[in-house]
């Protein structure tokens, strides 16, 4: 058997028969005459491959396999190989590499020090010291992009490879789970129960641990007021229950003002803290507690008890131990005013109006950072994986991971929600979406400016920044230019039917949604 043979074999057995890519000549030798039963997504730009896998490996929940060509391939990939390493999402990346024989002589399209490439951005990376070890660095790239924290891996793999000789070897069986340390566990669950106002702060690795109503038990028992974790990517507590207190703004004073008001703070599957702008860092730690999946993570927070564990099989075990207690049970938090229907559109009526038409099943897949108070105020997140944001900050995840996650076979409405300004880092996922007829919606909020930066200006006191001025795009010729359907609504009156319209076609739709140019500051954050 040949390295290639081998390889679709393993490929086969780990489940990762769709492959991911963008095509360059060194991936032609594994491309050549793929078999029937693998697929090739393609993708017209490598950051819009790696978005639509991570997006893929999300939705499944497995390791999603992705080609890339060599060296510029995979430099235009790492924006989003970023992304993906902080969403903490499996991903097998592969990019071809020129021939051994040729490597001596610095050759066109060569990468020296492959391996190193996208570090520190990957988990692992490798690039074989023989053909024949090829199969065997992408199984273990697989294992190590499924294990607690997941992430993305990297091989690099020399055109040649592919017809050097090898032997078969099945895939090992492997489970990623690990559960907790009953002493440690025990030891916060009571501190939890001898607490009078205690606060749950709730992260990522709740909705990926599919762990919403154990998370809801416990925040009913304990009578404990629930908050999301700064800027997480996921939501991970219906955001309409009584107990939800908000969203933690990624800014050190005022996330130690609100967690000052409690005796005992429990995280849950989040870092201790993510912060965005610059201030005096304070943490009790003696009243700070972690469970997660991630060392890196433990090993950097400031508090008195850390049980490492997926949230899986921590949850239930502390929700054992916790004591119903009787204690004043946290107001809710107050609702906002509904919005007006103004023209020049206002964002919160946006919002507004997609919660009223969009089903409780609907995922949002979100990139509008100008838009985020306006969202998380009136469009709350209501079922479990409803909601899903790059974690790293940067921009051009949402329109290929909304991409992926429609390839990934989900009955759920998908829609992209997303600002002028991020469509432009992918929007060529339009074209995937349109040549496959996969079923995404693509709001796209434009208010022709990069307005978050106007914002932030404004809390760091650096006023009249340049460049963050967008006229004249126009979204719709753009999308039917890529063989999408989209239209343009700029009145409130037409706003819903508009909407509406979007979420019932068959396939991709775009709706450029003209929005009022003013702007607020983002994230609760202070002035």
């Amino acid at each position: 058997m040949t390295v290639r043979e081998v390889t679709l074999d393993l490929l086969r057995s780990l489940g990762m028969t769709t492959v991911f890519g963008n095509p360059g000549s060194t991936e032609l030798p594994l491309l050549s005459s793929l078999p029937a039963d693998f697929r090739y997504i393609l993708g017209l730009q490598e950051a819009v491959v790696v978005g639509m896998a991570d997006g893929y490996a999300q939705a499944t929940g497995r390791a999603a396999f992705v080609n890339l060509h060599s060296a510029a391939g995979l430099g235009n990939a790492l924006g989003n190989i970023y992304t993906a390493f902080e969403n903490q999402t499996p991903l097998v990346i592969t990019a071809g590499q020129q021939s051994r024989a040729l490597q001596p002589h610095y050759p066109y399209l060569y990468a020296p020090d492959a391996a190193q490439f996208p570090r520190p951005w990957v988990k692992w990376s490798c690039e074989p010291a023989r053909g024949e070890d090829v199969p065997a660095a992408l199984e273990r790239a697989w294992h190590i992009a499924m294990q607690r924290p997941c992430g993305p891996t990297f091989v690099s793999i020399p055109m040649d490879d592919w017809k050097a000789p090898a032997a078969g070897r099945p895939a090992r069986a492997a489970a990623f789970d690990y559960g907790p340390d009953t002493a440690s566990l025990t030891r916060i669950a009571a501190a939890l129960n001898r607490s009078q106002r205690p606060v749950l702060v709730v992260g990522p690795a709740v909705d990926r641990d599919d762990m919403w109503a154990e998370t809801v038990a416990l925040a009913e028992r304990a009578r404990a007021a629930v908050w999301a974790s700064p800027v997480s990517p996921r939501a991970s507590f219906p955001e309409e229950h009584p107990l939800f207190a908000g969203f933690l703004p990624p800014a050190p004073g005022p996330l130690a003002d609100i967690l000052d008001q409690h005796d005992f703070v429990l995280v849950l599957g989040a870092p201790v803290f993510t912060y965005h702008v610059p201030g005096e860092v304070r943490t009790d730690s003696t009243r700070l507690h972690l469970i997660t999946d991630d060392q890196a993570g433990a090993a950097r927070a400031p508090v008195a008890v850390t049980v490492l564990s997926s949230i899986r099989l921590a949850l239930p075990l502390l929700l054992e131990l916790t004591l119903p207690v009787d204690r004043v049970t946290p107001a809710a938090r107050p609702q906002p005013a509904p919005p007006r229907a103004t023209d020049p559109i206002a964002a919160e009526l946006v919002m507004a109006t997609l919660r009223k038409v969009l089903p409780d099943n609907g995922v949002i897949v979100e990139e509008a950072p100008s838009h985020r108070k306006a969202m998380r105020d009136y469009l709350p997140i209501r079922q479990r994986g409803g909601f899903h944001d790059g974690a790293s900050g940067g921009l051009g995840f949402a329109m290929p991971a909304a991409v992926g996650m429609a390839l990934a076979g989900s009955e759920r409405p998908i829609v992209c929600l997303i600002g002028d300004g991020s469509a432009m880092y992918s929007i060529q996922a339009l074209w995937t979406a349109a040549q496959l007829g996969l079923r995404v919606t693509f709001l796209v909020l434009n208010n022709q400016s990069y307005a978050v930066m106007k914002a932030l200006a404004v809390v760091l006191r650096t006023p009249n920044p340049a460049g963050v001025e967008l006229p004249g795009l126009d979204f719709v010729t753009i999308a039917r230019g890529m063989g999408c359907p989209a239209d343009r609504v700029a009145q409130s009156s037409g706003l819903e039917a508009a909407i509406t319209l979007a979420l019932s076609a068959e396939g991709p739709f775009l709706l450029e949604i003209a929005v009022d140019p003013s702007f607020g500051i983002p994230y609760g954050l202070q002035i």
